[in-house]
């Protein structure tokens, strides 16, 4: 029988069998492993060496891998692999990851050919939106003004209908200021996913597969936006980063 390895191997994703690897590249592990292309016909996959007895899961190596994704989508299609693809060795990685997925992974490379994703992340300034909506509902304002000085106990009733109905009001902002960000990057020809809010005073957050050749008009679109709402939002832009929202393949077996 053999022996079992000392090593396994961790896959980031798949990218065109052309590529050529960074060699400063580093990846998951401490310390960070040195990363390589392991090739199958059309198609390479990315790949580092790590201890087979050692888990993965420090915040470290979750950025590690994004990072290493996120550069190698600013110059080549890349498809993501979950956090945590290991195989047992390079032997695995292509043949039961690359020879058999090799049609899909290279037809979805295609599709990628030129596109990165990119993120809008945009949250509520809590003073600028707390009186845009006051302003807009006599009966919030009233109820703001029956609560102030009180207890909280006397007037739990009101504070709880208050917390409501600003909630719902953001959420209605978000639903309007969201599709306003969608449809200007529509416009420029990306596909849009919307993402779930992580925070309540979010006003949009949504990624977009789009072309690195546009990027700039993207930025200008987003930059027009973002002074529009100059004091009531803050605006940012991520990217070019992998294609998460779009394309991202599942672990390998083995």
């Amino acid at each position: 029988m053999s022996e079992e390895r000392d090593t396994v191997v961790y896959v980031y994703g798949i990218v065109p069998s052309d590529v050529e690897t960074d060699p400063e590249a580093r990846g998951v592990g401490d310390p960070p492993a040195k990363v390589r292309a392991v090739k199958h016909d059309r198609i390479a996959a990315l790949v580092s060496e790590i201890p087979r007895d050692k888990p993965l899961g420090r915040p470290e190596d979750l950025t590690a891998h994004a990072a290493l994704l996120d550069a190698a989508a600013a110059e080549v299609p890349v498809l993501p692999l979950r956090f945590g693809a290991v195989v047992t060795d390079e032997d695995a990685v292509r043949t039961e990851l690359l020879e058999g997925n090799q049609d899909d992974f290279a037809a979805a490379l295609g599709e990628l050919e030129g596109k990165a994703e990119y993120v809008v992340k945009a949250r509520y300034v809590e003073e600028a939106i707390l009186r845009e909506i006051l302003d807009s509902d006599e009966r919030l304002a009233q109820l703001r003004e029956a609560i102030r000085g009180k207890p909280e106990d006397a007037t739990r009733n009101e504070r709880i209908a208050l917390g409501e109905g600003i909630g719902n009001a953001i959420a209605a902002r978000r639903d309007a200021d969201t599709k306003r960000v969608a449809d200007a990057l529509a416009e420029l020809g990306a596909e849009v996913a919307v993402r779930e809010p992580t925070h309540e005073e979010d006003a949009v957050h949504l990624a977009c597969l789009a072309e690195t050749a546009k990027q700039s008009d993207l930025e200008d679109a987003v930059d027009r936006i973002a002074q529009d709402w100059s004091g009531r939002v803050e605006v940012r832009l991520l990217g070019p980063l992998a294609a998460y929202d779009f394309v991202v393949t599942q672990r390998p077996e083995g």
